[in-house]
């Protein structure tokens, strides 16, 4: 009588054994945090469809709705502990960049270079093409250059930028102590381009 119990015993521990052995075998396995994320579609409808514009970076891909640009280069700028950044945009003529700084919110600017304007920041108010911008920022910043900028890997450069009514902007940059290079922007509102990550 012993020796059914003992058998009896020993062959429910076996069948125990047995069932969690084929159960371990069937569940999925756990993910492995150190693998890779597999490549994803970067034009899929995805729940951020706007991306962040502090992230944006050489390789970038800008979708306005009626035009689509890529970011050919971008520019770190610092001054006093203070980081914003201005990023290069690919277009067939003349030159454009976007902006971005927040202070404390996102502020995005779209601007075109003026080359051809005999115009410094050598007053307060400037007027130009009928409109009167006000000066509301002058400094000396530290830049570093990512992508294709025109400029070095890293420099110097000195600004003005001046304001006007309805987002309208003139700034005036001027690198490792070069010329003043005009140009006029307009704010560009969050949430007005979505942004495709390049890698």
């Amino acid at each position: 009588m012993v020796l059914v119990l003992i058998a009896a015993g020993v062959l429910a521990v076996l069948a125990v054994l047995l069932y969690l052995l084929w159960r371990s075998r069937r569940a999925p396995a756990p993910p492995d945090a150190g693998s890779p994320r597999p490549p994803r579609d970067p034009f899929a409808d995805v729940a951020e469809t706007s991306g962040d514009p502090t992230r944006i970076k050489a390789g970038d891909m800008l979708d306005f709705g009626t035009e689509r640009t890529w970011i050919r280069g971008s520019l770190r700028l610092s001054e006093g502990g203070y980081d914003w950044a201005e990023h290069f945009l690919e277009v067939e003529e003349g030159r454009r960049w976007l902006s971005v700084e927040e202070d404390p919110d996102v502020q995005m600017v779209m601007w075109t270079a003026r080359p051809e304007l005999d115009l410094t920041p050598h007053a307060d108010t400037l007027e130009l093409e009928g409109v009167r911008y006000r000066l509301v920022e002058r400094g000396t910043a530290s830049y570093r250059s990512e992508g294709t900028t025109g400029l070095r890997a890293q420099g110097g450069m000195d600004y003005a930028d001046y304001e006007a009514p309805q987002g309208r902007h003139l700034a005036f940059e001027r690198f490792d102590h070069g010329r003043w290079e005009p140009s006029l922007g307009v704010a560009v509102a969050p949430g007005s381009f979505t942004v495709y990550p390049g890698s």
